[in-house]
């Protein structure tokens, strides 16, 4: 069985810090931010541990400070599917707050991760104190829409090398970092996290990815994948 501790990061600088570079608080004053951070617990997650189980009640707010998570549903026969993944400054558990349900799937550590935890009763009362605060949840919340009906159209209606380019390109806007020939994605999904997140088999994916260097549409270097101008453009005019 998973199990979380407490964990000790040094100085509240860099939980502020961490929480000034989130969607959700960029807003809010030095002070501001250095009062949240003290009333959040630090945890840490081993590498695969269930965060939060698919069910369970919301407990509050986790912030993602280090690694990553992922938010998945395990079908019957142990089939995985990725709806969302979670860098640092990433969050979850606020829609949960917002309307007392249970979470809709698990959240996962796909590595060994730090989430800073606020509890359900502090994060509501900021909500209720900060509009602002409110507003910037609303505009989070909205884009997470509209990128899960993007990721169902996907699935539905586009071949697997079409869904896995588009995941890539999606990924690349969010995280990538903008170069000469492309866009470097300096932490790219494993090829079975991918598969997960565009309905197949690793196999495929691997095959995909191959077809995809032959043509050299992307780059591959370690764990980083660089798309290429000629893949983004591709896909965007396909869109």
């Amino acid at each position: 069985m998973h199990t979380n501790y407490g964990y000790r990061l040094g100085p509240l600088r860099a939980q502020v810090e961490l929480l000034r570079s989130a969607d959700l608080f960029s807003h809010l004053s030095a002070e501001d931010l250095e009062a949240i951070a003290r009333r959040m617990s630090v945890r840490r997650w081993h590498g695969s541990a269930i965060i939060v189980g698919q069910g369970e009640p919301a407990a509050g707010l986790h912030v993602v400070f280090r690694g990553r998570a992922k938010a998945v549903l395990f079908g019957d026969s142990g089939r995985e599917i990725t709806l969302a993944r979670f860098a640092p400054g990433g969050f979850f558990g606020a829609t949960e707050l917002l309307d007392g349900q249970a979470s809709p799937s698990h959240v996962v550590a796909e590595e060994d991760c730090v989430t800073l935890h606020l509890a359900a009763e502090l994060f509501l009362s900021l909500l209720e104190r900060d509009p602002k605060l409110m507003r910037q949840l609303l505009v989070v919340m909205a884009k997470r829409v509209r990128r899960a009906g993007e990721t169902i159209g996907n699935l539905a209606l586009h071949d697997v090398v079409s869904r896995l380019t588009r995941t890539l390109v999606s990924i690349g806007e969010e995280q990538g970092e903008s170069m000469e020939d492309g866009v470097m994605i300096r932490y790219r999904p494993t090829q079975q996290d991918l598969a997960n997140m565009v309905g197949t088999c690793r196999e495929t994916v691997s095959r995909a990815l191959s077809a995809l260097a032959r043509r050299g549409l992307v780059v591959s270097k370690g764990r980083s994948l660089l798309l290429r101008h000629a893949l983004l453009q591709n896909t965007r005019e396909a869109a």
